[in-house]
């Protein structure tokens, strides 16, 4: 039923929330942190990054916090030393798959990843680096998108399509020959979709996306037209 309020309890405190709700939204709600690099309220989730992954009691499993719809009498675990290690590993996978190298980032310090690294405690990787060779594709205007970069959180994709509208972004290939790509297979700045708009720059947890003229630690992502868009669809997705 809608708007129908359901009681259940995270990290032993008992809270309530609304049918429909997922358990991230519910959290944040009542200010308990659940780590995501892929979540962005007024976007669809999609569970891409696998960092917001709880413990439900009674089930072996784990589950992605943003795409888990709460339920009645739920008991939720979102730290745990499982869970620390669970996503440190998975961080770790983030940078040792591509190449970042932060000091020489556009967005050294305005970072999502590095950020989330620094929070969890990673000082180093836990894996072996890939050392992948992955190209930059500078034929756009206005914007650069580093594939060295980039953590396959799809953010531009859904941004593109659900608010901008023009679907130019997509995910090709998978695990690790995943790229994001433009329209087919086409160099961004020969896109007869793309508006230019940016909007996917800003959604960008990381260097990926970037725009021109860019220097090191020089690229903050801003937001605010989220705001407005969640506030015309009447309140998060």
């Amino acid at each position: 039923m809608a708007n129908e309020v359901l009681t259940l309890t995270i990290d032993g405190k008992a809270i309530s929330g609304l049918a429909g709700e997922t358990i991230l939204e519910v959290a944040r709600e009542n200010d308990i942190t659940i780590p995501s690099l892929c979540y962005i309220d007024g976007l669809c989730s999609i569970g891409a990054c696998r960092l917001c992954l709880v413990e439900l009691a009674g089930s072996p499993r784990l589950f992605p916090a943003c795409t888990t719809r709460i339920e009645e009498g739920m008991s939720v675990t979102t730290q745990s030393p499982a869970l620390l290690e669970h996503r440190r590993m998975i961080v770790s996978l983030l940078f040792s798959e591509r190449n970042h190298i932060c000091a020489v980032c556009v967005s050294n310090g305005h970072c999502d990843l590095q950020n989330m690294a620094i929070t969890l405690g990673l000082t180093h990787s836990l894996t072996p680096y890939l050392y992948p060779k992955m190209e930059v594709d500078a034929s756009h205007p206005l914007f650069i998108m580093d594939h060295n970069r980039c953590i396959l959180c799809s953010a531009c994709v859904r941004v593109c399509d659900e608010i901008e509208g023009a679907n130019t972004k997509d995910v090709s290939g998978r695990g690790k020959d995943a790229r994001i790509i433009t329209d087919a297979m086409q160099s961004w700045g020969e896109s007869e979709s793309c508006t230019s708009c940016g909007k996917c720059v800003q959604v960008c947890p990381t260097g990926a996306l970037s725009e021109k003229g860019k220097s090191v630690s020089e690229q903050i992502k801003k937001r605010s037209f989220l705001d407005n868009y969640r506030e015309n669809r009447g309140g998060g997705l």
